[in-house]
Formats: structure tokens, C-alpha cells, sequence
């Protein structure tokens, strides 16, 4: 009876032991800020905590690379709103070709002329009474020189370039005036090598488009390449004139008749397939990286595309998203945050979803190329872990411990 009472006090007094152990190791842990515990990710309160406004707040001096945070209201979508999307419209305007064709240099012009009698400058004698002779001339086609000229006999050389046909037509008939008998004249351009632009990247025939008068836009010239050998959702469309570029996705152009400009002589259009994506992490329902097509989509989709956030593990308070954006539009944000220099700007967006009406902002919050999209974990997931470490670590030492006894 004796060595039973004793064996059961013995149990109890190691439970115990066990108990005070227990309760020495959770304030250690809480104060370290459950940093010993397996995680994901920072929490929502350490993303806050290290923010570059928090730092400047306590007196810490602001990291070159840090961040700000700042929080997704109607505000932060009406700013994000009135940043200007590249357009071939807005940067290129309606350019219209123009109403004549021009000559340039590289070109080759054919001259033919004719005499209203024989007995002139470029007509021969009738070989017989049956005919009245051979009263006109072809002239063979000459190239364009660097100097803009072209020679017709009896007129000498004449400068063509940046001329119509019909203007240079009228220039040799007053060169000739007094010299054939009423001569007439018709020019035409047999090769317009400056009146060409080119295509090139991903379709099937990159080549140098001749352009013809009437006018060619994106969509013709594309076409006259053989089209995109890549998915519409995928390409993007890169115009160069003139020292400026400007790149839209082709389903705009497609969809927006605005976007379909005029080419001019001289355009380069490159078009290349480009599969934008997203980065996802922490208590996502997939953590990997999302594609998504050219035209973009909304934060709201994204969080549909990364499987939505984890019912025993996300925190809809905490919903991140990572960009750098550039100084001007940050100031527009938050004129309060510490930015010094110019550049870009390390923000972090953030999303309460515990908020009803943060449903209708994430479907106007757009993604871009390369964002990353972090959900923390909410914070009774620690006590759950360390209770899962406890549970791990404590009770088979207890259960040893009892069988060697």
C-alpha cells in the first residue's frame, strides 16, 4: 500500500516538473516573438513593424531598401487609376500617310516621254508612208542617288526627292519646253525602297513592308508578314519611330481601333511573345508562380488564380502585395512617406479582407508583371504550432521516462 502511494506521488511530482518547465518555455518563446516556431512567412504585425515609415517614426534611420506600407482604399485605387497606360495612340498620335506618294532616295523612278509631232528631241522618222514615226521615249529606270537626283536627257539632272510623281512630271516637262515639241510626260516608281518599314520578331515572314499610298496600319502590316506565330493573349506589340518606342499587348490593338495606327516609312514593328506573371507565397491556397495574359488581371483574380487564402491558416487581414512603383506616384500615395532621392520606391499594398468592401476594391486593383502576393498567417496559428511542438517534444520524454521506472 505504502509502494503504491509512493508511485503515484513520484508521477505527480514529475507532471509537474514537466507543468513548470512548460510554463518557463512559453513566455521565452512568446518574447522572442515565436521566431523559434517553423513559418512561412513574416506576420502582419512584422511586415508593419519593419516598414521604412515605422522605422522613421521610432528614430531608426531608414534603410536605402526598404519599404512602405499602405493600405488599400478607394484613395489607392483612384491614384492607380490615373496613371497613364502606354498607348500607340497616346505616344504616336493619328498619323495619316500622306495624300501623294514622295520620292526618296534608294527609290527606282522610270521617265517616259512623249512629242506631239515627229521630228523632235526623242521621236524618229516614219520608216515607211504607212506610219507616222515613233513619237515617244522610255527612259531606263534610274536609282535614287544620295544626292536626290535623277538625269533625263535634255533637261540634265534633276533633284526628285521628297517629290510626288506628279510634281516631277511637271519639273521635266518645263525643262523641256522649248527644247522637244510639246513634250508630255508620265514618272512612276518601279522600286519604293524608302517608302518601306519593318517587321520583325515573332511572324512568320519578318521582312521590310513596301507601303503603298493609300496607307497601311499595324494590323495590314502584321498580315502582310504571314501574322503572329504566337497566342494573341501572349504577344506584345513594340513600335519604334523616331527615337521613341512605345509597347502594347496585341489583344489591345486588336480591340481598340485606336491602337491600330498608321505606319509611316521608316517604322520598325517588333513583336515578341511575353508571359507576364505573379509570385504567391504564404497561406495561399498554391504557392508557385501565376502566368496571366497580356490584357492583365485584378487582384481579385489573382487571389482566385493562387487558390483563394487558407480557411485554418490565412489571416484576411493580411493580405500583401509587393511592387516598386516610382517616386512621383508614391508621394501621390502617401505624401507622409520618409522617400529621399529620386527612382523608385519599394511599396507593399495592403489588403483587409476581414472588410466586405475590400472585395470591390480588389476588383479594381490591377496586377502587374512581376508582383508578388503574400498572405501572412494569422497569429493563433503559433499557439497551434507550439502546441503541436509541445505535444511532439514533451510527451514521448514523459512516456519514456515512465517506462523506465
Amino acid at each position: 500500500m505504502n509502494r503504491r502511494y509512493i508511485s503515484a506521488v513520484s508521477k505527480r511530482l514529475r507532471m509537474l516538473r514537466y507543468s513548470a518547465a512548460l510554463a518557463c518555455f512559453v513566455p521565452a518563446l512568446v518574447g522572442a516573438g515565436c521566431t523559434m516556431l517553423p513559418s512561412q512567412g513574416p506576420s502582419s504585425d512584422k511586415i508593419v513593424e519593419d516598414s521604412t515609415a515605422s522605422k522613421a517614426k521610432t528614430g531608426k534611420p531608414v534603410v536605402p531598401a526598404g519599404y512602405a506600407v499602405v493600405d488599400v482604399d478607394r484613395h489607392v485605387i483612384d491614384v492607380l487609376a490615373r496613371q497613364p497606360a502606354e498607348t500607340l495612340h497616346g505616344r504616336f498620335g493619328d498619323r495619316r500617310p500622306a495624300p501623294a506618294q514622295t520620292i526618296g532616295v534608294g527609290d527606282t523612278v522610270q521617265v517616259a516621254i512623249w512629242e506631239a509631232a515627229s521630228g523632235g528631241l526623242f521621236s524618229s522618222a516614219a520608216l515607211d508612208p504607212s506610219t507616222t514615226g515613233q513619237h515617244s521615249v522610255v527612259i531606263p529606270p534610274q536609282l535614287v542617288g544620295s544626292d536626290g537626283s535623277i538625269t533625263v536627257p535634255f533637261a540634265g539632272r534633276l533633284k526628285v526627292v521628297g517629290m510626288s510623281t506628279a510634281a516631277v512630271e511637271q519639273a521635266i516637262v518645263r525643262e523641256l519646253k522649248n527644247k522637244a515639241i510639246d513634250p508630255q510626260v508620265i514618272v512612276s516608281i518601279k522600286d519604293n525602297l524608302s517608302s518601306r518599314m519593318t517587321v520583325l520578331g515573332d511572324v512568320t515572314n519578318g521582312a521590310q513592308v513596301p507601303l503603298s499610298p493609300k496607307g497601311e496600319k499595324i494590323l495590314d502590316v502584321i498580315a502582310a508578314a504571314g501574322g503572329v506565330r504566337t497566342p494573341p493573349y501572349e504577344t506584345f506589340v513594340t513600335l519604334m519611330r523616331g527615337g521613341q518606342t512605345a509597347t502594347v499587348a496585341l489583344q489591345d490593338i486588336i480591340s481598340n481601333p485606336r491602337e491600330n495606327v498608321y505606319v509611316v516609312p521608316g517604322d520598325t514593328l517588333a513583336l515578341q511573345k511575353e508571359a507576364r506573371s505573379f509570385t504567391v507565397f504564404g497561406a495561399a491556397g498554391n504557392n508557385s508562380l501565376i502566368n496571366f495574359d497580356a490584357r492583365g488581371i485584378t487582384l481579385q483574380e489573382a487571389l482566385a488564380k493562387a487558390g483563394g487564402l487558407r480557411d485554418s491558416q490565412a489571416d484576411p487581414s493580411g493580405v500583401f502585395l509587393m511592387r516598386s512603383e516610382p517616386v512621383e506616384l508614391a508621394r501621390a500615395l502617401d505624401p507622409s512617406i520618409p522617400i529621399s532621392g529620386y527612382g523608385r520606391v519599394n511599396i507593399i499594398y495592403r489588403l483587409n479582407l476581414r472588410n466586405t468592401g475590400s472585395y470591390f476594391l480588389a476588383q479594381q486593383f490591377p496586377i502587374k508583371n512581376k508582383d508578388t502576393l503574400y498572405i501572412a498567417s494569422a497569429p493563433a496559428n503559433d499557439l497551434q504550432k507550439f502546441l503541436g511542438l509541445m505535444q511532439t517534444a514533451v510527451v514521448p520524454a514523459y512516456q519514456v521516462k515512465s517506462l523506465t521506472n
